[in-house]
């Protein structure tokens, strides 16, 4: 258990030891991003000795640089960086960054406006607006472009200047970097308004100074001090306990900070250096078109890759330890959890990284044949943790087709059956235990077993946000789905010359002038994957206008042949003669059962009714097709439907 102590510190004391390198911060945490109002903000609390909250810092052991790489506050000398810090500051950083930078150091303050725009400020405290009771503290903080002039009329104006001392005096601008060393600025105001004969402007600033000046100087902020013996774990979770601010910290910024004490830059692997691609712009732009910015991996975290390395480790260790003859009893649990990223060896990660990288870009070879092409369409991102686990396991294998058609039954039971939106660690680790030993003969892994859809699902699928969704469009253009109006295949090709896309069958304006509710018609089953042009053709008229424009040609298109169209449709599981009759609710349940029967063939489990729970042994199908279907007989498409 971690110990502290508590005791307040002047913030002059706590400034200058920033400035020194005596305080600096462990290297997972960010850069100093506090726009200027936020900066204005805690100033004005300063000034009027209002507390801005206590800071946390770590004790250091003399000549124990190793536990994490540490940088200076952000704007200390470069000697700074040299030095061997007496304390880690684990939460302050935004603000004592913004105080040293405003208040110590003779340079222009870098920050940010509210919009993000990047700017050059100093700030001063006017001294008027200071003193007047009625005036809000953050209205006297003022802020001033590098120049140091503040104009208006498109800068034909100049509405403050204070370029020189003079200027500051004569506008009562007190700047804020001589607010802790105030003895030269202070002597030259009094000679100069004493060389302008007004000794009354040196009681304005007396004043000034005691009820404003003597509460910077007189400052003290608590800090609270962890006992050097603290571990490197309670060291992040305090971090994480008290950082409720801004962006939460992850695990990957933590295991950086940890493996650069050990001299290995893990972010310059993750993000690239000096021209060369870091790993998350390699799997970024691995397999991607000729018209994406990046491939199906875009989304791929810096996390995501070091829980694909833990189940690789963890798994390991543990097979280690089953062929040692330890007893169950004795087996490391497999994992993929924060902590069990934080314990993760430097050498665990060399050892895994590039096989790991081959795992996520065979992976996405994998998507690209099951026509998942962007990330949009990928049904579950954290899905691709244990699937890159287990490429990387398997290897070469994942090209034989028996592997792949086994591993698109685990995908696919993982999809329908709904198991990767929440609890997902546990998941990861069977999955990494159990889909290899499947793939050599042995029993069916949980997801498989546990990837079951409930057929009342269905109409109940209206967005993206639903993994299965995804999955159907999917799997319509993976078993042969073609574009009613061009009759090609959704090859990856066309799938991005035509930009295809998620569209009504029955069409949205044509369904609302029928009174229907959008519950009713837009979902899943009233959908399917069409080019764009396609859609347009379709144009919110009924099913049976836009296929009669097909069939006779349109505009500068050509006529299709019915029974060449029927086939088009038929690809869709759509019924032709249902679509053509505009028999709205007779579509809807053919349809429903031609989805619910290619979903079936997917994953290789019967369709279970609203209610019916089989009992062991016991399969619920509809139809003697859907048990064809069910137990994966072979077959052409329009067979399936």
């Amino acid at each position: 258990m971690a110990a502290f102590k508590t005791n307040p510190v002047s913030l002059k004391e706590l400034l200058l030891h920033c400035g020194a390198g005596k305080i600096q911060l462990p290297d997972f945490q960010r850069s100093w991003v506090w726009d200027e109002d936020r900066i204005i903000s805690l100033i004005a609390s300063i000034s009027q000795a209002f507390p801005v909250g206590a800071l946390m810092a770590l004790d250091m052991k003399a000549g124990a640089d190793d536990l994490f790489a540490r940088r200076p506050v952000q704007g200390a000398p470069e000697a700074a960086a040299g030095q061997s810090p007496a304390q880690l500051l684990l939460d302050g950083q935004q603000r004592m960054t913004s105080l040293y930078q405003t208040c110590m150091r003779p340079e222009v303050v870098e920050t940010i406006t509210a919009r993000q725009k990047k700017v050059k400020r100093w700030f001063y405290i006017d001294i008027r607006k200071a003193m007047d009771s009625d005036v809000d503290r953050e209205d006297a903080i003022i802020s001033v472009p590098e120049d140091r002039r503040i104009k208006s009329d498109f800068d034909r104006q100049v509405d403050l200047d204070l370029t020189t001392r003079e200027d500051e005096f004569d506008n009562l601008m007190f700047p804020l970097n001589q607010v802790l060393d105030y003895d030269r600025w202070q002597t030259a105001y009094i000679q100069h308004y004493m060389a302008k004969q007004r000794p009354e402007m040196l009681d304005v600033y007396f004043a000034f100074k005691k009820d404003v000046l003597d509460n910077f100087t007189g400052y003290h902020v608590p800090v609270i001090a962890l006992d050097n013996s603290t571990s490197h774990a309670a060291v992040c979770l305090v971090f994480e306990k008290v950082n409720t601010g801004g962006k939460p910290l992850d695990a990957f910024e933590l295991v950086t900070a940890m493996y650069a004490a050990k001299g290995y830059r893990l972010r310059d692997d993750w993000l690239g250096i000096k021209g060369k691609l870091g790993l998350q712009q390699t799997l970024q732009l691995f397999g991607r078109a000729a018209e994406q910015t990046y491939g199906v991996l875009e989304k791929v975290a810096s996390t995501d890759v070091l829980q694909a390395i833990s189940l690789l480790h963890t798994a390991q260790i543990r097979a280690d330890q089953v062929a040692a003859g330890k007893t169950d009893a004795d087996w490391s649990a497999v994992r993929a959890s924060r902590q069990s990223l934080l314990d993760l060896p430097l050498e665990a990660y060399k050892t895994y990284r590039d096989p790991i990288e081959q795992g996520f870009k065979n992976v996405a070879k994998f998507l690209r044949q099951h026509h998942i092409h962007r990330v949009i369409d990928l049904p579950y991102q954290g899905q691709l943790v244990p699937f890159a686990a287990i490429m990387a396991r398997i290897g070469d294998k994942w090209q034989h087709d028996t592997i792949r058609a086994q591993l698109a039954r685990w995908y696919w039971c993982g999809i329908f059956g709904e198991l990767y939106g929440s609890a997902i660690e546990s998941r990861f680790a069977k999955d990494i235990l159990e889909v290899p030993v499947w793939l050599e003969g042995g029993p069916e892994p949980s997801t498989v077993r546990d990837g079951v859809f409930r057929a009342e699902r269905l109409r109940s699928m209206r967005t993206r946000q639903s993994a299965a969704y995804k999955g159907i469009h999917a799997l319509l253009m993976a078993q042969g789905a073609i574009d009613i109006r061009s009759g090609q295949a959704f090859s990856q090709t066309i799938f991005f010359d035509e930009n295809v896309d998620i569209h009504h069958i029955f069409p949205w304006d044509w369904c609302l002038k029928q009174g229907m509710e959008t519950k009713d018609f837009d979902t899943v089953v009233n959908k399917t994957p069409l080019g764009a042009r396609t859609n347009r053709i379709l144009g919110g008229i009924a099913p049976s206008r836009y296929l009669d424009r097909l069939e006779k040609g349109h505009g500068d298109a050509p006529p299709i042949e019915r029974g060449r169209l029927d086939a088009f449709l038929n690809s869709h599981g759509i019924h032709p003669d249902l679509l053509r009759a505009d028999d709205f609710d007779a579509f809807m349940a053919d349809r429903e059962q031609r989805l619910l029967t290619l979903i079936s063939r997917a994953t290789g489990h019967p369709i279970v009714r609203p209610g019916a729970f089989p009992e062991e042994g016991e399969d619920v199908v509809d139809t003697e097709a859907d048990l064809d279907m069910a137990v994966g007989q072979e077959g052409d498409l329009e067979e399936a439907f």
